[in-house]
């Protein structure tokens, strides 16, 4: 008789805890949305400002100024028992890759410090990783977040993996929601980003153009097989660099960049 598979409850509870912390944080922020529309807000940072706010309640009575307290404002920033689990937390940092969007920002906000980490977090993950996590929507704010991270810490070696992490991203649901809720200053840097890719993009073409204008020197006096490979290996070339080339195009019509 075959062994029955061991069911890990305690990942599945810890997997249903995560998806409905997840659900209740984008039913929250999606009437905030519509909340902060109804209200006619003057700005967009207005607008920022309530979404990102979703989250916190109004005092009652008895949080009022003045009378006994019994328990303090915010006993976590008070309490040392806090402190000291914070900071094992943030010691030990996360010790798998996310698997939900929930999981996603609580690594993102508790144990990446800088751009950098964030940047090297991201190429990690990398685009089908990313799409996954925010395929049924990307959190608010979060897509502007990611393209300042990138244009900042932008490498040409990473062209590749940038592109396609921006590929997949604009593939998840309501992209164009996100899209149009961009900062000026992020649609700044969605701009810069793209202008390196380009500047990238310029100087692989040009890279590759100068070794094959080398190489075609010497297939030449090449005979056979080692001719026929040669030119396989160029027509190889040429052709990567036409798909970069009309996916970065495709990429900045969808990113509205001109």
């Amino acid at each position: 008789m075959e062994e029955l598979e061991t069911i890990d409850f305690s990942a599945l509870e810890h997997e249903l805890q995560a998806a409905l912390a997840a659900d209740e944080k984008y039913q929250r922020e999606n009437d905030a949305k519509f909340r902060a529309i109804h209200q006619k807000v003057a700005s967009y940072e207005e607008f920022r400002d309530i979404v990102l706010a979703s989250h916190l309640k109004p005092l009652e009575k008895k949080d009022k100024l003045g009378g006994k307290r019994n328990q303090p404002w915010n006993s976590c920033i008070t309490s040392d028992n806090y402190q000291q689990d914070t900071s094992l937390e943030i010691a030990q940092g996360s010790s798998r890759k996310p698997e939900t969007s929930a999981e996603f920002n609580r690594d993102w906000r508790r144990y990446l410090r800088n751009g950098t980490e964030k940047y090297e977090f991201l190429l990690q993950l990398g685009g089908e990783n990313l799409h996954r996590i925010f395929q049924v929507d990307i959190g608010f704010g979060l897509l502007g977040e990611f393209i300042l991270v990138l244009a900042e810490n932008f490498q040409s070696e990473d062209y590749d993996a940038v592109l396609q992490i921006l590929q997949n991203f604009s593939q998840t649901c309501r992209f164009g929601l996100n899209l149009d809720l961009l900062s000026k200053a992020e649609k700044e840097s969605c701009r810069d980003l793209f202008k390196k890719l380009q500047s990238t993009d310029i100087a692989q073409c040009m890279s590759n153009l100068s070794i094959t204008g080398d190489a075609v020197q010497t297939v030449t006096e090449l005979e056979g097989h080692e001719k026929r490979e040669d030119f396989q290996s160029f027509e190889k070339t040429g052709k990567t660099t036409e798909k970069n080339e009309k996916s970065l195009r495709e990429l900045m019509r969808c990113y509205q960049v001109k």
